[in-house]
This record gives C-alpha cells, sequence and structure tokens, in this order.
C-alpha cells in the first residue's frame, strides 16, 4: 500500500518574545484538576467499500465535493480516518480504503525503466515507485484460490499508517499481465518494474 505543514516560526518567536503581565492569575493548577480527555467527534459519513462516499446514509454525487474531501482526509496512528474541513474536524468511517484504482497507465519501455501510473476514483494519478509503493500481501497462501489483494500508496498518513487506494480486479489483471520473474530477498516471485522498482504480486507458480 509521494505530502506539509506550514511553518509558523515568526508567530512562534513573536509569541515567546510577548511580556506575562503580573496580573493575569496563574490558572495552571485549576485547570490541571478539570481537564478531562473529550470523545472525538465522529462524522456521519461512510465510504463504502466500492468507493461510494455515503453522507447520512445517502450517496454524495457531486465529483467536485469528492474530490474536496478527498484531498482532506488522513489517516491518525490508530489507523483511524479523520476528515479534516475549513469548519470542523471528526471521524469517518472507511470499510476498506478511501479510495479505488480505476484506470492502469502503462508510460516508456518495458522493463525497469517502464512507468506505471495509476488513476484513483478521484482522478487523482499516480505512479508506482518510492513514493506511491504497491503493497501486496504476496506471500500468504491464496485462500479458495483467490489471490491477495493489490493496494497502492496514496500519501502518508499522520503516522506510520499510510493512506491506500485499493487496485481494481481489471486493473490488477492488467498488471499481471505486464509480471516477470523476479527476486524478494532469496525467493523467486512474479512481479512487476515501476521507476526502476520492483514490487512483488505472487509467487512463482510452482512447475
Amino acid at each position: 500500500m509521494k505530502d506539509g505543514v506550514a511553518k509558523q516560526t515568526s508567530c512562534y518567536a513573536e509569541m515567546q518574545a510577548t511580556p506575562k503581565f503580573d496580573s493575569c492569575p496563574d490558572r495552571s493548577e485549576e485547570t490541571d484538576d478539570v481537564i478531562e480527555t473529550e470523545a472525538p467527534r465522529v462524522l456521519p459519513f461512510l465510504i463504502r467499500r466500492d468507493g461510494t462516499w455515503l453522507y447520512r446514509g445517502s450517496p454524495i454525487r457531486r465529483k467536485e465535493m469528492l474530490c474536496l474531501f478527498g484531498a482532506m482526509l488522513t489517516r491518525d496512528t490508530n489507523g483511524d480516518y479523520w476528515l479534516r474541513t475549513p469548519t470542523e474536524t471528526g471521524l469517518i468511517q472507511v470499510e476498506d480504503v478511501p479510495f479505488i484504482i480505476r484506470e492502469l497507465d502503462f508510460r516508456g519501455v518495458c522493463g525497469r525503466q517502464q512507468n506505471l501510473c495509476l488513476r484513483t476514483n478521484m482522478d487523482e494519478l499516480l505512479c508506482v515507485g518510492p513514493a506511491h509503493p504497491l503493497i501486496v500481501d504476496w506471500q500468504r497462501p491464496p485462500a479458495n484460490d483467490c489471490a491477495a489483494v493489490p493496494y497502492v500508496q496514496v500519501r502518508r498518513g499522520d503516522g506510520d499508517k499510510p493512506i491506500l487506494a485499493r487496485l481494481s480486479r481489471p486493473v490488477y489483471y492488467e498488471l499481471v499481465a505486464l509480471a516477470v520473474p523476479g527476486h524478494v530477498g532469496c525467493r523467486p516471485c512474479m512481479g512487476v518494474w515501476s521507476q526502476d522498482c520492483f514490487f512483488p504480486l505472487a509467487p512463482m507458480p510452482a512447475l
């Protein structure tokens, strides 16, 4: 399964330089006794497994609004998803991942130097590589003859949990058609190259 915080050093320095007046009462001891942990606000959004966004149970149809909300989505260290708009911030429910890959765009020559670009359902273009790696649990034994589900990293979250997009089945089949033999560690596998990086998709089939 390639992102900034505005620096406010001048404002911080100005705040540090502001004198503290003795006339202002010190309420630090008072507030220590009343501080309580507030439960995070939960917004009435649900992102279904197929990529459909629901607001209070109704699908959001406007593509512009979906793209705006998608850009405001982040993920915390617990793996929970947050929607942070200019007016409010809260948790939202996501069944699997918030984005779906709908298209594959093959660029360049075949082999190590090829560039595999994936388009999300929000029309965001991701070029597979160090900033947007493919993430596949390819070493797990398949269940009921089903291959592992492939994801691609859209961007980093607030911690170590990235925001991912799941490859649709047609796109996955296109990737499989481009797969070549390779090795990860000492284990042979089938995978694809993009931006001079090899990404495994599945173990090497037994002969």
